[in-house]
């Protein structure tokens, strides 16, 4: 498998005393639209900033299609388009002005420049807004600016960090539909907080947790991982109505019933449990006790589940695996097998 970013053992640690990446071993492929997820302070953008050379690792190494990164790989930088979270742009610049400087350091040709900063403005939904200084846009269209930005060079990787952050719902929608698009010639890298957006748009997912990773895999590996709720039912009527439904849902073979926020019923089923037979079951005890059915979801928030999974995994084990890498080493140095 071809690789777009692989770092081995990399390691951050701030003035001797605050660790932001903890040995990180990574492999993102070529082609795909990885999300990297953890919560803040989990090292996701120390690691950007490695990736492009703009802060030195204090161990470990880092590639970017087999070329090291480091703070004089400028060959690194020329590969990869880069979105900060909130970027801080030039303000006294208009959006056309910015994308042309950017353009010109990147010594692209006029006639090539020139009608791919109008095709990126047009793209991000600021062709209105060339005549205004960057100062005055909103924090949206700032975003979206910096998009654009990160395509101007047209580079084969790209590193987005919180590319939703402040966007409105049309333009959110707009940025997923433009990352599911760029991913299908380039490698294109996610960090969010937004569950569903990972959902919709990646193919392959890393979890972070106190400047590890903790999972890197398919989505749907991930969601293997997950014990998961098979049906959730949302129902309408009376709530003493709808308890009884649950028991009598409860009672049938190789079903477990419970009760979420009052009136929505969630399903777990056995493995041997037809999950059509026993939906059909429900539907019809549920028609029965003359309540309504608002909605079915098959799986309950599967991403969040499993993510949130991962995190509480990783903090129960942190001691037992130190002590492990701690018992593997002293076996190295002592010449032992390991256990």
């Amino acid at each position: 498998m071809e690789l777009a970013i692989r770092t081995e053992h990399l390691t951050k640690i701030y003035a001797n005393r605050v660790v932001a990446v903890n040995d990180m071993s990574l492999e993102v492929p070529r082609g795909v639209v990885f999300g990297l997820l953890g919560p803040n302070g989990a090292g996701k953008t120390t690691t950007f900033r490695i990736l492009l050379g703009l802060q030195r690792a204090t161990a470990g190494r880092a590639e970017v299609l087999g070329k090291p990164c480091g703070p004089n790989s400028m060959e690194v930088r020329r590969l990869i388009g880069y979105l900060p979270t909130h970027p801080q742009l030039p303000g006294h610049l208009r959006p056309i002005e910015y994308l042309d400087l950017l353009g010109q350091l990147c010594r692209i040709p006029a006639e090539i420049r020139k009608p791919r900063i109008v095709s990126l403005l047009r793209a991000v939904g600021l062709l209105g807004t060339t005549d205004q200084a960057i100062a005055t846009l909103s924090t949206g269209e700032t975003t979206r600016l910096g998009i654009a930005a990160s395509l101007v060079a047209d580079p084969p990787v790209l590193i987005w960090d919180e590319p939703t952050a402040g966007l409105d719902p049309a333009a959110r929608r707009s940025t997923l539909d433009l990352i599911r698009e760029l991913g299908k010639d380039r490698t294109v890298v996610v960090s969010t907080h937004i569950l569903s957006d990972i959902d919709q748009i990646c193919d392959f997912l890393g979890v972070m947790h106190e400047g590890r990773i903790i999972f890197s895999g398919p989505m749907q590996e991930l969601k293997l991982r997950l014990r998961r709720d098979d049906l959730s039912l949302e129902l309408g009527g009376p709530e003493a109505d709808v308890q009884r439904l649950a028991a009598q849902a409860g009672a049938l073979p190789g079903v477990d019933a419970q009760l979420r926020s009052g009136k929505t019923l969630v399903l777990q089923l056995s493995s041997e449990r037809s999950r059509a037979g026993a939906l059909a079951e429900i539907l019809r005890e549920v028609d029965a006790a003359g309540l309504s059915l608002e909605a079915i979801h098959s799986g309950l928030h599967e991403t969040e589940h499993a993510y949130l999974q991962l995190l509480q995994e990783d903090q129960s084990h942190g001691f037992k695996r130190f002590d492990l890498q701690a018992r593997q080493a002293d076996d190295a140095l002592s010449g032992h097998p390991p256990a």
